[in-house]
């Protein structure tokens, strides 16, 4: 600011952010080391829509029952939902509803992520149970507001004998990362890229087709959360798992570049947890062997 207020003249003194885009930022204290970290959340939006989903629901006598633990009913999937579908104003309410929800996941709700996907696939032809579980989520939303998210920029050694080293030069030799050719110089710290993948297998039971979910951290901070339906129908774990892997290392190559773009070092390979031991082997070692020709490109593409 002291840089900019040499070239320009500044209606107001300079002063910590205190809102981005709805999100309260704060400063937030760790217990455990004598630091001040950032933070994030969404309680004056959630408030706010909160407000306006009860006023609208007073409209018709009706109010956010009960204080749910979870963000969906236990046992709900809402493709094998059977109600009657929604009338246009009523579709309309929802989508708008959904897109409430949306932002809110945008802020850092990640706790609601994969029910809002869910309910949001269903946005051609919403039914009243859809509108149902959208409201219920809110109702969970309300005795759940005060959730910060908070950006640790806390160094992790990792174990290095968990990760497995390997001689990959006899399948590709000339492999390289693909950097910016017009990146600018490196500055400040080295950011730590550490990220967790998994998949719901034949999670949808209608269509068996499963579900990705990925978080990406930048040390301790996270700032990509991703969930979505897979394209494919996959027979197993390991496939499903796989697939998942690949949309991990599309979106990390991305970053990586984007990053480097930005004139922010990176600290060697990005880190990636999975649980599917299996997978991890098969991604790890050089010699393994795929039949099924879509498990195999993202093999290698990993």
């Amino acid at each position: 600011m002291e840089t900019i207020r040499k070239q320009y003249r500044l209606k107001e003194e300079p002063s910590p952010p205190k809102q981005y885009l709805g999100a309260v930022v704060k400063k937030w204290s760790i217990p455990e080391e004598p630091k001040q970290v950032w933070s994030m959340n969404s309680t004056n939006y959630i408030k706010e829509a909160i407000r306006c989903l009860e006023m609208e629901l007073g409209k018709a006598g009706k109010t956010l029952k009960g204080k749910p633990s979870t963000p969906m009913q236990a046992n709900y999937r809402p493709e094998l939902d059977i109600s009657p579908i929604l009338n246009p104003e009523q579709a309309s309410y929802y989508m708008s509803l959904i897109g409430i929800l949306r932002w809110a996941v945008e802020l850092g709700r990640i706790d609601i992520f994969i029910d809002v996907s869910l309910l949001s696939s269903h946005m051609c032809q919403p039914r009243i149970g859809h509108l149902e579980q959208v409201i219920h989520i809110f109702a969970y939303l309300k005795h759940h507001e005060n959730s910060n998210m908070v950006f640790d920029p806390k160094y992790i050694t990792w174990d290095s004998k968990a990760f497995v080293t390997e001689d990959w030069s006899e399948f590709y030799k000339d492999a390289k990362e693909q950097l910016p050719p017009n990146a600018p110089s490196p500055r400040g710290h080295a950011v730590q890229i550490n990220a967790f993948v998994d998949a719901d297998h034949a999670g949808n039971q209608m269509t068996r087709r499963s579900h990705t979910g990925i978080l990406i951290y930048l040390i301790c901070a996270p700032i990509i959360w991703f969930s979505k339906a897979q394209s494919t129908v996959e027979s197993s774990t390991f496939g499903s798992e796989f697939i998942a892997m690949k949309i991990y290392v599309e979106m990390i190559e991305a970053l990586r570049y984007k990053l480097r773009m930005f004139g922010i070092p990176i600290d060697g390979p990005a880190n990636l947890f999975g649980d599917n031991k299996s997978v991890i082997t098969n991604a790890t070692v050089p010699a393994s062997t795929l039949k099924r020709k879509h498990n195999s490109i993202a093999y290698h593409r990993v």
